[in-house]
This record gives structure tokens, C-alpha cells and sequence, in this order.
């Protein structure tokens, strides 16, 4: 079933395309991948970043934050980088370029999602706490992209390298990985030391 990729902001699309137009900003990137194409660099597969903000064992549902859009940067025939903008007081601003493995864990996500029978609306959420980035499938293709309440039926597809003991491109459903991640992000209770 093909995904409903949602439509970028427009300055956050036009920030990416000015910086794929500066030398000076590609040049600067640490992408060598990016240096190095040869030809017209194009942004595609514009995905909205949401961070986790909630995830407590306290009964709350979790929360996630809109907090930029990642677009793959396709040149050379491949995606040879991501391009990231982020939400200013004075609206979408260039961030800046990356590569790595989660340009790669981000395609196989995406190539697998496609393949699922249900239709998603593809986004990213990241647990900065736990250095984990997933794909989020989102069930409702038709919600504002930076809508932050999950669906009872959306999947969270872990991007590789994920942390220890969660399997990357695994599909687990929001509702199944919560509590997961709830036990990893609460602190551990303080000992008490003998008197």
C-alpha cells in the first residue's frame, strides 16, 4: 500500500533548496557523501522529526513535539544525505546536513512500510534520551503532520542502530513499544545506604 507522504511547509522546503545552492554550506557539511555527487542534488521525502516528550508509567498517554522536517537529499543516482530544518520564532530555517546509518535504516523502513497492506502516513520520532530513531506509521493519512498524539493502530518501525535489546525494522505497535521505552527513560529509584 503506497504511503501518504505529507507535504512539507513550503520555507522549510525553500531553506533546504538555498542551502543545496550554497557552496559554502555544502561544502561545510561533514557529508563527505554530499560532497562528492556529482550532478543536481534534489530533496525529497520530506518526513516530519517528532521528539518523544511523554512516556510515563503514570497512566499518561505519551506526547510527541513537532521539531523539524528531514529530507533525503538524493544525488548521483542515491541518497547520498538528509537535509534538516527546524521550527524558528521566524518560521522553517535550514539546519543542517547528515548521513549515516539512519539514511539507510530510513530507505529499508520506508521500503517495508510500503509493503504493508494498511496505508500510513510516514514520520520520524526520535527518543534522544535512548539515541533511537524510529519510523512512525502513522494510521491516520489525513492528520496534520504536526498532529503529536499517536493512534492506537500507528507502528513504530526502530531505525538501526537501535538501542540494546529493541530489534531494528521490527514493526511494533505504539501501544507495545511505550512501555518499553517508559521503563528505560524513568529513573532508577535511589538506594538507600545502611546508617
Amino acid at each position: 500500500m503506497p504511503l501518504h507522504v505529507p507535504p512539507a511547509p513550503a520555507p522549510a522546503l525553500r531553506s533546504v533548496l538555498s542551502a543545496l545552492g550554497s557552496p559554502s554550506a555544502v561544502r561545510e557539511a561533514r557529508t563527505p557523501s554530499l560532497k562528492a555527487a556529482q550532478g543536481p542534488l534534489t530533496p525529497e521525502l520530506p518526513l516530519p522529526v517528532h521528539v518523544l516528550e511523554q512516556a510515563t508509567g503514570r497512566g499518561g498517554a505519551p506526547r510527541t513535539r513537532l521539531t523539524g522536517w528531514r529530507f533525503l537529499i538524493r544525488g548521483s543516482g542515491r541518497t547520498v544525505a538528509a537535509g534538516e530544518t527546524v521550527q524558528t520564532a521566524d518560521g522553517w530555517a535550514f539546519s543542517h546536513f547528515c548521513e549515516g546509518p539512519y539514511l539507510v535504516s530510513t530507505e529499508r523502513a520506508l521500503r517495508q512500510a510500503e509493503a504493508l497492506p494498511t496505508p500510513y502516513q510516514p514520520r520520524l520520532l526520535s527518543v534522544p534520551e535512548l539515541y533511537m530513531l524510529t519510523l512512525w506509521l502513522h494510521g491516520d493519512i489525513a492528520a496534520d503532520a504536526a498532529s503529536g498524539l499517536p493512534g492506537p493502530g500507528d507502528l513504530l518501525v526502530p531505525l538501526a542502530p537501535a538501542p540494546p535489546g529493541i530489534a531494528a525494522h521490527r514493526p511494533h505497535r505504539f501501544t507495545e513499544l511505550t512501555p518499553l521505552l517508559t521503563l528505560r527513560l524513568t529513573p532508577a529509584p535511589l538506594l538507600k545506604t545502611p546508617a
